[in-house]
């Protein structure tokens, strides 16, 4: 028979009230880091909160195994199955005629040689499939896809429930042109997926609804020409995550957030002639609204946005530590225009149309030189780690472009503008042919941003002064220079 030592039983529980006193101890430096750190992620920066979105806030990292093919087909692979062999068919016509389940474009896949080509035809309906690409080929829609009728465009490639349309595979290189691919409930899964793998489309469109992206390239290349992209989803419609991306003369509208890149170390990435839109509503759950986010990845990458329109978005261009050009382009119907971060921002010859600030920057170096601000309450914020070199910059806000009054003469007021850091205002209307590339694409008034002094065309002209308090006096007694000077005595700056 044991019998228990009540000595032990003593020394045990005081042993466990030592542990638990130890672990209070330690918790408290822990709450307070915990406060601290909620405390410096909330503090307001003129009303900017410069917190940089999370890495992978919408959607986990991607798992290279998560779409198993061979549940959608258990016979890939197998003794039914056979390899892959180079004696092939080149050309391949497939007509589904839109019936589910029957496996007829996965079987065309596979009749097709390493290099051949796929042609889809869809007179009957889409084909419904998932195209699993291990060797390189090139994949044609019979109907061909014009991205000026886009409203009119019947897809050719419908992916089943919760399936992928296409995969592709390491090192695996696939031409597509001429299709309309479709996922309308994707769930969790992307329309296309390419695992280091070269993806070039041309003349391509998607219809993609669902909780991922409707093309996520992890690694390798993704070249997208002419095509048009309508996403609904909170994700990003485009993620690059470690791959190059190439876009021109493309359109991407639907998706809380527009395209995600996460350059490599090797060729930039480039935007080129292409318009993202957003939902022109600000989001009051989920990831942030942003239209092109740029993140930093383990190598030092560099993107280039040219002659792009990013509009209806929280925030139009967000850079995390990377090198980013944006030239020629448009940034409007956002909170913030251009966000910096971390890394090194080159911003030119480019409008911005923003209700709070045009440009902020956290940290690292921005270049804002010869671009056109409006609308926005702060037009170039920095905090202490940033260094903002700003020039040629022109500004119409009804709130920073408001002037100021100094005495010319006896109680005769002359308004005058104080230039800002790099910036000055620009005198008349906003031009209405801007707004209509700008915040008119997504249906919205025209609004003139820029400040109207009234009377200001008779003061032009000659005619009158201002109050102290800025209110116009109406004089045709004195003209030009003789309204400093006569009517009472007195010279200019006495």
């Amino acid at each position: 028979m044991t019998i228990r030592n009540p000595f032990g039983l003593l020394s045990g529980a005081a042993v466990i009230v030592a542990a638990v006193g130890a672990f209070a101890l330690g918790a408290e430096p822990t709450k307070a880091q915990v406060a601290a750190k909620v405390e410096s992620q909330t503090r307001p920066n003129f009303g900017v909160l410069l917190d940089p979105p999370t890495r992978r806030s919408y959607a986990p990292r991607r798992d290279r195994n998560r779409y198993d093919y061979r549940r959608h087909r258990p016979d890939w692979g197998g003794p039914g199955y056979p390899p892959h062999r180079p004696g092939g068919e080149e050309i391949v016509l497939v007509d589904c005629g839109g019936n589910p389940g029957t496996g007829a474009v996965e079987d065309a896949v596979r009749r097709v040689r390493p290099g051949g080509t796929l042609v889809i035809r869809a007179r009957a309906g889409a084909c419904v499939g998932w195209l699993n690409i291990d060797k390189p080929i090139t994949i044609i829609g019979e109907g061909g896809f014009d991205p000026r009728d886009w409203a009119r465009a019947e897809p050719t490639l419908q992916a089943p429930d919760g399936l992928p349309c296409m995969t592709v595979a390491q090192g695996v290189r696939v031409e597509i042109r001429d299709m309309v691919f479709a996922s309308p409930r994707a769930g969790d899964a992307a329309c296309i997926v390419g695992y280091g793998a070269e993806i070039v489309m041309n003349r391509v469109g998607f219809r993609h609804a669902g909780d991922e992206a409707a093309i996520y390239a992890d690694g390798g290349l993704l070249d997208i020409r002419n095509t048009v992209i309508d996403a609904r989803t909170i994700a990003p419609a485009v993620v690059a995550d470690g791959a190059t991306l190439n876009m021109w003369e493309a359109v991407v509208s639907g998706s809380q957030s527009g395209i995600e890149i996460t350059p490599t170390a090797g060729p930039p990435s480039r935007l080129s002639t292409t318009t993202i839109l957003g939902t022109n509503a600000p989001n009051a759950f989920g990831p942030r609204s942003i239209g092109v986010i740029v993140r930093a990845g383990r190598d030092y990458g560099r993107v280039e946005i040219d002659n792009t329109a990013v509009c209806g978005f929280v925030e139009g261009v967000v850079v995390e530590g990377a090198s980013v050009s944006i030239e020629g382009s448009r940034v409007c119907r956002s909170d913030k225009g251009v966000v910096l971060y971390s890394g090194e921002l080159r911003l030119a010859d480019s409008r911005v149309r923003a209700t709070t600030v045009g440009v902020a920057a956290a940290a690292g170096n921005a270049v804002v030189v010869n671009n056109v601000f409006a609308g926005m309450r702060e037009v170039i914020y920095r905090e202490p780690r940033a260094n903002v070199q700003a020039s040629g910059n022109r500004v119409w806000s009804q709130h920073v472009c408001r002037p100021q009054f100094r005495d010319r003469y006896r109680g005769r007021y002359e308004p005058y503008w104080r230039p800002g850091d790099g910036w000055e205002c620009a005198r008349g209307a906003y031009p209405r042919d801007w707004w209509g590339q700008e915040d008119g694409m997504l249906g919205v008034e025209y609004y003139d941003d820029g400040y109207a002094l009234d009377g200001w065309d008779d003061y032009q002209n000659g005619d009158g002064w201002y109050d102290r308090d800025g209110r116009y006096i109406q004089d045709d007694r004195y003209r030009g220079e003789d309204r400093w000077s006569r009517g009472g005595g007195g010279f200019w700056g006495r």
